[in-house]
């Protein structure tokens, strides 16, 4: 039995509308990716570094080295979003990428003091304007999600109606 895995741009019916997502995706990994090259995303940035338990190690690299690390990462998922919509494999590999990405910024809300103060009292979850920046991270993660899922083989996941 060949495994094949999917092509979002090559489907059929609604599963070919799920193209639109792996663009989206592209453009919002190189709009974040030039951010990251910019002094004061550098400067905003270096405190969910320091708290994160998965790339606090980036420090090695320096204030605006992390950045620049990041920025590469996210042209590199970018890239591979682009070259999936011709390559199955890619194209996992991308949204893989983006999966992981995301899981590691929505951390961020757990990780980084001050942005969420939890409350039993009258409001159970209150974040400030940090935490919803980060809040938006789970659409993200889901799109990426969507598309990976999409990418595996109809043996692997059933995302399609036969």
């Amino acid at each position: 039995m060949k495994t094949t895995f999917n092509i979002a741009e090559k489907g059929e019916g609604s599963y070919r509308s799920l193209a639109i997502l792996r663009w989206v995706m592209v453009v919002i990994f190189v709009s974040f990716g030039i951010q990251k090259f910019t002094l004061q995303s550098a400067q905003g940035i270096e405190r969910f570094i320091t708290n994160s338990p998965f790339i606090w190690w980036l420090h090695v690299f320096g204030l605006r080295g992390e950045a620049y690390f990041l920025g590469v990462t996210e042209f590199a998922i970018a890239a591979l979003l682009v070259a999936g919509a011709f390559s199955p494999i890619l194209s996992a590999l991308g949204s893989f990428m983006g999966v992981v990405t995301f899981v590691v910024t929505w951390s961020f809300f757990f990780t980084t003091p001050g942005v969420v103060v939890w409350s039993l009292s009258t409001d159970p979850i209150a974040w400030n304007l940090t935490g919803e920046f980060l809040f938006k991270d789970i659409v993200l993660l889901c799109v990426c999600l969507v598309l990976f899922l999409a990418s595996l083989p109809q043996s692997t996941v059933r995302l399609r109606a036969a």
